[in-house]
């Protein structure tokens, strides 16, 4: 049987939960539908041994603006204001002060480069400086910034969200995953149901979906890049720019290894360590989060794709060696592993969050514009600037149900 909607909304990740927020309360008929059995899409929180992870977004970046705070303060969840120990090298462990020094001016060396890179080069890798024995080290906090590579960056898009972003960031206690689905309570949502084709037939909107077709005035599509830029959704030929512009924001890769840890012996709450801070596959360890027995490894761009290609077994001994290194081979017994992401075999998503390609930063407006006033766009690569966040996520949701109340005649 075939459901009647005036908006149908793509996806119940972050952009999906936010604009159908936005269209709560309005009178109109909205539904969201899901593919996955959860919502919450690369927001994902999962309580193990009694601890909330966040096998997905963890951080409320640029917290002093993101709209997920308030959301998460309003329904009554812990917002933690404690700053990360990002770039702070626990007990100095093979990382002297000095090393540390020369290390926080190279990247700040680069990020002017950046800025300084002619029109014609927007590849990140080319404000790397040839021999330049902190190169490894920038490579890897493009993983952990992007979940790629410098060489598959566009330096444009690094620089826009550098600018725009406040340097400050917050946790929730709960999990961010668990603030963002939370958010959702009360809203009409289908899980399990695939979304196969979108039609734009006269007036509307026609979603073929794994449960029957829907057929709405306007509708939101909210679903990552790697979903869009495959076969996986069918979209009218007349779109086949939005196709390519989603492969032009392709995802990028962050996983994480969490292990427990016994007893708090020798490890400072909510410390912080790099396992190699010479080399690009080099994990970054979060101690005893929220004050936790755990040790939350983070592995992004070349790293995150070596640790994948090693599998379960060979990406927890690769931690392993590096937390030995870092603090003895005693640390082995102390250490057992409760959780690993791999992103890349996660269904209907593939992948972390989007970087453009260089030369390809435009492509993030392209994916972003409406057609005909009745099929909008969302998601963190859809925003100019506060991509690869749910903040982002949040503020192109709520500008797409925005858009589409403004196209059916219910105003802003």
């Amino acid at each position: 049987m075939t459901r009647t909607v005036d908006v149908a909304i793509v996806g119940a990740g972050a952009a999906g939960i936010a604009a159908a927020r936005r269209l709560a309360g309005t009178g109109l008929r909205v539904v969201m539908i899901e593919a996955a059995d959860r919502l919450g899409g690369r927001a994902w929180t999962r309580t193990v041994e009694g601890h909330p992870l966040d096998l997905g977004c963890a951080w409320l970046h640029s917290g002093d603006r993101n709209p997920w705070t308030g959301i998460a303060t309003d329904r009554g969840l812990a917002v933690d204001r404690t700053p990360p120990p990002w770039g702070e090298q626990a007990g100095d462990r093979n990382f002297t002060p000095a090393e540390q020094a020369e290390a926080d001016d190279a990247i700040a060396a680069f990020q002017r480069r950046l800025r300084d890179l002619p029109a014609d080069r927007d590849a990140a890798s080319d404000a790397l400086e040839a021999g330049n024995p902190w190169n490894g080290l920038l490579q890897a906090v493009s993983g952990y910034v992007n979940g790629a590579a410098l060489e598959r960056v566009s330096a444009r898009d690094h620089v826009a969200y550098d600018d725009a972003d406040t340097g400050v960031n917050w946790r929730v206690r709960e999990g961010m995953g668990a603030a963002i689905v939370d958010a959702a309570a009360g809203l009409d949502i289908v899980t399990g149901t695939r979304v196969t084709a979108i039609d734009l037939p006269a007036g509307g909107v026609r979603l073929e979906t794994s449960a029957g077709p829907v057929e709405a005035r306007a509708a939101i599509l909210t679903v990552a890049t790697d979903v869009l830029a495959s076969a996986a959704l069918r979209l009218p030929r007349a779109l086949d720019h939005k196709r390519e512009a989603a492969a032009d924001l392709p995802l990028g890769l962050a996983d994480k290894i969490v292990f427990a840890l016994d007893g708090p012996a020798g490890f400072e709450a909510d410390t912080q360590a790099v396992g190699n801070p010479r080399s690009a596959e080099t994990g970054s360890y979060h101690l005893r989060p929220f004050g936790r027995p755990l040790i939350e490894g983070f592995y992004g761009g070349i790293a995150a794709r070596m640790l994948h290609g090693l599998g379960e077994a060979g990406a927890i001994a690769f931690a392993l060696d590096e937390l030995a290194g870092l603090f003895g081979t005693e640390i082995r017994r102390r250490l057992r592993p409760i959780l690993r992401t791999d992103w890349t075999a996660v269904p209907f998503v593939g992948g972390a969050y989007s970087h453009a390609l260089p030369g390809r930063s435009a492509a993030r407006a392209v994916l972003a514009a409406p057609v005909e006033g009745r099929l909008f766009f969302a998601g963190e690569a859809c925003s100019a600037v506060d991509f690869t966040a749910a903040h982002g996520a949040h503020a192109t949701g709520t500008a797409a149900a925005g858009a589409a109340l403004a196209a059916l005649g219910q105003g802003m």
